[in-house]
Parts: C-alpha cells; structure tokens; sequence
C-alpha cells in the first residue's frame, strides 16, 4: 500500500473567522467545528485573495492571485492552461475527486481532477459578464438586493440547501467505496459546499438555537446613505438597497 496520506479537503461558501471557536462569537451553537478545532492546526490571520466566490476558489487550487489566474470576476473564465492542485496530485500519483461547487467559469469542468460527482450549482457560461460601456447600469437577475435580508428566516428546503445535501451524500457515499477498492493510488477528494452563502435561510431547528438572541442587536445604528463614503454608496446603488424596502426590525432598529 501506498504511504502517501489521503487527503480530504471541505469547502464552504461566504464563512467567515467569526464563526469559529476562538472567534469573538463564543456564543455561537458550533459543536461539531469546536471538535474540529481542537484536534486541527488553525491559521488565525489566513485570508482570502478575493471576496468573489470563483476568483477566490481559482487561487485556492492554483496558488496564484486573481492577477496572475485572470479570473478576476465571476464571470471570468479559469484558464486550463493554469495548473492546480489537482493536476499536481495527478501527477504525484493520487486520484482526484470533485463532490461539489467550484464555479468553473468555462468548458473545463475537472481543472486536474479525475472525477467529478456532481454537478455545479452556477452556470458555467459567461452570462454574468457586465456590459462595461454602462458602468452605472444594474443587471437586475445578477446583482443582489436586499431580499438577501428581507428573504432570511426559515427553510426545511431550497435548491442550495438540497445541493448541499447531495454534495456531501456523494462524498460519504464515495469514502465508503474508496475504503473498499483494490487500489494502491491515495486519494485527495475535494468537497464543497454553497452555504452559508445567501440566501440566509436555514431549517427550523437551527434558526431557532438564536430565537430572541441578544448577541445579534446591532452595537451600531444604521448610518444613513448620505452620510456614507463614496465608494460606499456606490455600493448601496448596486445592490438597490431600497428595494424590496426591508422592516425597521430587520436591522434591529424597532
């Protein structure tokens, strides 16, 4: 048998240092990442190299920034001339494995890897391409709103949630194989997730651990749009910020 470790690598989408255990949310309901970080090496200043789901995730497997990949937006293709990890682990003599989102802006679907077992939850085409001679202009079905806070609350299901769910089916379902086959390679699967990423919904029994949670009232009250910075309300107008118009509760001011 083969000495080189199998590798198993999670993903999520949009989680941020807040949520883990030595964050400054002790509050917050996380058993199964608090025994996680108590067996786990933890990098406390690790960032990301964009605040974009696929330039982000293109450097991640590339080791590269988003000026050297080119996949500067999300819709920016990845090239298949950049190599990954996946093409290294290949190469070192591993199988590779995709349970998951990547966000593949292209027609390279694998990028290095030999299998992939779902689907990606976004389209891989180039329909989120802004027109750059309209730089004022808003693409009302790509640019968010504020139903991403009028729409939180509580889902049993939703095609995220779902997505998620088959996501980490395959990959419970693909160790139990990979534990069984007559094979000397090692195994590097990757498995990621969509959520946390918007919409904030979740199943009852989680949304109701923070029912009448004092933690989450705002310390700072909403500072109107003209008093904001520029670059700030620049921001504001691209996401339509009054529109759907939200409840004074929404942002704790009742």
């Amino acid at each position: 048998m083969s000495k080189k470790p199998n590798i198993l690598i999670f993903m999520v989408d949009q989680l941020n240092g807040t949520l883990f255990p030595d964050g400054p949310a002790k509050w917050l309901h996380t058993p199964n990442l608090d025994k996680l970080a108590a067996k786990s090496a933890r990098f406390a200043k690790n960032y990301t190299s964009s605040p974009l789901c696929a330039p982000a995730r293109a450097s991640f497997m590339s080791g590269q920034l988003p000026s050297r990949t080119g996949v500067y937006d999300n819709a920016a293709e990845f090239p298949s001339s950049v190599p990954t990890y996946a093409h290294h682990l290949r190469s070192a003599g591993y199988y590779t494995c995709l349970s998951g989102k990547m966000h593949f802006v292209g027609a390279d679907q694998l990028h290095g890897f030999e299998e992939r077992l779902t689907t990606d939850v976004y389209p891989p085409d180039f329909g989120w391409t802004p027109d750059y001679r309209k730089p004022g202009e808003r693409i009302e079905w790509w640019y968010h709103n504020l139903g991403s806070v009028t729409g939180a609350g509580v889902a049993e299901i939703t095609n995220q949630l779902e997505y998620d769910d088959e996501v980490a089916f395959n990959a419970c379902q693909k160790i139990r194989n990979l534990s069984r086959r007559i094979d000397d390679r090692p195994w590097a699967l990757t498995v990621s997730f969509t959520h946390p990423h918007d919409p904030y919904v979740a199943r009852k029994k989680y949304w109701d651990l923070y029912e009448d949670c004092a933690h989450l009232e705002p310390e700072i009250s909403q500072i109107p749009f003209e008093d904001q910075d520029e670059h700030s309300k620049r921001l504001f107008l691209a996401n339509d910020y009054t529109h759907p118009t939200p409840k004074p509760e929404c942002f704790g001011v009742i």
